[in-house]
């Protein structure tokens, strides 16, 4: 059930025990991205970190698709004969969509469960996951200068951090597409899974996550992002001090010690 203060038009917003599922929903359009979708997806991203209930979020696509790229039928019509300038669109109108990689760096952890086709923004998307997970049908990629376009969404930090520099320039100067292995053999996605099984795989691994100390989840990702990198050891080292006296003092970790003492599953909060 969507939170009562916004009703999704291009999401659902599912919540499952601990685990919120939040599926683009434009079967119609291959999930195509659009300025609608944006609003719903950041703000569906703000309210599962901001319920106690939510400890992990699974992303997917409805239908046959993850998100087959931007809705380029609605790029069309803000383009008038003769005057290539941009008119109406939101998505046109400012410089990509800047705002999705920062809510999911700040989100609870977020698996990504590619189901089909994740081009253009969709591959952003999923790359700004934490964790990434695809059925073998899935098709990935940065197709971007297939329409004389260039990365966006953070996509030119994530490609070469989670699949390196080389990798991430041969997909994004050919802009061709890759199937499942070879995303999986690129370095692009962490597993690769029978389609059937492919929701039942990310429950299973966001099951996992949940069941940690929220406040050790949220910090370790933090910890992640700001040091993936930087270069001076001494900083990385730094935070991480920082990061473990907060931890220390939170009562996840005086109930995990408590439970270990106790030979009992430990009851973290929220």
């Amino acid at each position: 059930m969507a939170p009562e203060s916004h009703a999704y038009e291009t999401i659902l917003y599912e919540p499952d025990g601990r685990i919120l599922v939040l599926t683009l929903n434009r079967p119609e359009k291959l999930n195509a991205w659009n300025a609608r979708m944006e609003t719903d997806f950041i703000h569906a991203l703000e309210a599962a970190s901001a319920d106690p209930a939510i400890h992990a979020i699974v992303v997917t696509g409805s239908g046959r698709a993850f998100c087959a790229g931007g809705d380029i039928s609605a790029w069309s019509q803000d383009f008038t004969a003769g005057d290539r300038r941009r008119q109406a669109s939101p998505l046109l109108a400012r410089d990509g969509s800047p705002e999705v990689p920062i809510a999911l760096a700040r989100s609870k952890p977020v698996i990504a469960a590619i189901n089909g086709h994740a081009v253009g923004i969709g591959l952003t998307v999923a790359l700004a996951c934490d964790i990434r997970i695809a059925s073998e049908r899935a098709q990935l990629s940065a197709r971007f200068v297939k329409v004389g376009l260039t990365p966006e969404c953070g996509s030119t930090r994530y490609l070469p951090l989670v699949a390196g520099i080389g990798n991430a320039l041969y997909l994004a100067l050919t802009g061709r597409i890759v199937d499942a292995a070879e995303a999986k053999e690129r370095g692009i996605v962490d597993r690769v899974v029978p389609h059937d099984s492919l929701m039942t795989e990310a429950m299973a691994v966001a099951e996992e996550i949940a069941s940690n100390p929220p406040s050790a989840v949220w910090l370790a990702k933090r910890l992640i992002h700001e040091n993936a990198n930087e270069s001076d050891i001494r900083r990385v080292v730094t935070a991480e001090g920082f990061a473990i006296r907060e931890a220390r003092r939170l009562p996840d970790h005086a109930e995990a010690v408590q439970a270990f003492v106790e030979k009992r599953p430990p009851n973290f909060g929220s």
